[in-house]
Formats: structure tokens, C-alpha cells, sequence
């Protein structure tokens, strides 16, 4: 059975930075695409970032370009994203997921789920 873990959530002002990871367990890591989505209140889930299984392939949502940063460490089963200048714009619970074989930036395209951890802005 595969286990997603997010951490590092928390609430921070408007400009700062933050990091949140997500470590998998029951399966291959390295099998495995890794992906970032959010939802805020009131909205639909949304891609943010996504990444091949080397770590040589990611794709960003247009608003976190140059802002945030996915990567993965293949031998601690982990993949982060590193937030920066975040704006009141970017609450939400931040979602880690997994999928076999390519990075995608749909949801549904993904089977496996962490519970989420709640990231706030404020201004």
C-alpha cells in the first residue's frame, strides 16, 4: 500500500518562504512521478508543480514559476517543494501525489494521495 506523508505546512507572511515534503513509503520511489496540488476554500484541487521520476523533468503551475521549486531525493523516498515570495493568493491545503511512469498536471491522473497540510499566508 503506498503512504504519502506531507509535512511542513504552517503559517507565514506575506513574502516569505516555506518548505513542505512528502515522504512515500510502499512502493519503488524511484517508479514513481511525483506531483504538488493545492486547494483553497471555495475552489477546485489545482496542479502546482510535478516531477519525473529522475528529477530531470518538472512542470509548474504559471503563478508559482520562479517562486517555487520541486525536487526529489530518490534514496530518502521524498519529494519537496520549496515556496518562496508567497502571497495570500497561495493558501490552501497543499496536496502530495503519486503516479507510475510520466509527470502529469492533472489530478486525476493520479492515484495515490497524502492528507494534505495547511499552508497561510497572510498579508
Amino acid at each position: 500500500q503506498v503512504q504519502l506523508a506531507e509535512s511542513g505546512g504552517g503559517l507565514v507572511q506575506a513574502g516569505d518562504s516555506l518548505a513542505l515534503s512528502c515522504e512515500v513509503s510502499g512502493r519503488t520511489f524511484r517508479d514513481l512521478a511525483m506531483g504538488w496540488f493545492r486547494q483553497a476554500p471555495g475552489k477546485e484541487r489545482e496542479f502546482v508543480a510535478a516531477i519525473n521520476w529522475s528529477g530531470g523533468i518538472s512542470y509548474y503551475l504559471d503563478s508559482v514559476k520562479g517562486r517555487f521549486t520541486i525536487s526529489r531525493n530518490n534514496t530518502m523516498n521524498t519529494v519537496y517543494l520549496q515556496m518562496s515570495r508567497l502571497n495570500p493568493e497561495d493558501t490552501a491545503v497543499y496536496y502530495c501525489a503519486a503516479r507510475d511512469y510520466q509527470a502529469l498536471t492533472t489530478s486525476h491522473s493520479y492515484a495515490y494521495w497524502g492528507q494534505g497540510t495547511q499552508v497561510t499566508v497572510s498579508s
